[in-house]
């Protein structure tokens, strides 16, 4: 008997592909004001990156530097800082970069994770995770 492989595929639409954004607010560390930013869900984007004119218009100030590996294997040195980040009701304190203009702003896993979100790429929307993975 001959046993071959069968290669299931699932065919998406090309309207459900593309780039997921989602609102989210950012606050200064005492809450005392916030700006909503629209960001890019980078599920490959450890950290969220966020406008420094952004950033300083809240107070929020850079605690050390950085150096990112890019796609094309560059390094690229950036500011770091913390930020408290809400998005549908859950509140995070999450390390932020200082982006600067040329950069995209983009939500990352590291923010994603603290939130109990997780993205689903079908749907290509976040929602919210039952448990936290524990180890």
């Amino acid at each position: 008997m001959k046993w071959g492989l069968i290669y299931v595929v699932r065919v998406i639409p090309m309207s459900k592909l593309g780039h997921t954004f989602v609102e989210a607010t950012v606050y200064s560390g005492d809450l005392s004001a916030s700006r909503k930013v629209r960001l890019l869900v980078d599920t490959g984007s450890t950290y969220t990156w966020i406008s420094r004119k952004r950033l300083a218009e809240l107070a929020i100030t850079p605690r050390r530097e950085r150096g990112f590996r890019t796609v094309d294997h560059r390094i690229l040195k950036r500011k770091i800082g913390e930020a408290i980040i809400d998005y549908q009701g859950e509140r995070v304190t999450t390390v932020v970069v200082f982006a600067q203009d040329e950069d995209e702003e983009v939500l990352g896993v590291y923010t994603l994770e603290g939130l109990a979100m997780e993205f689903d790429p079908v749907a290509n929307e976040l929602r919210k995770v039952d448990a936290i993975l524990a180890v």
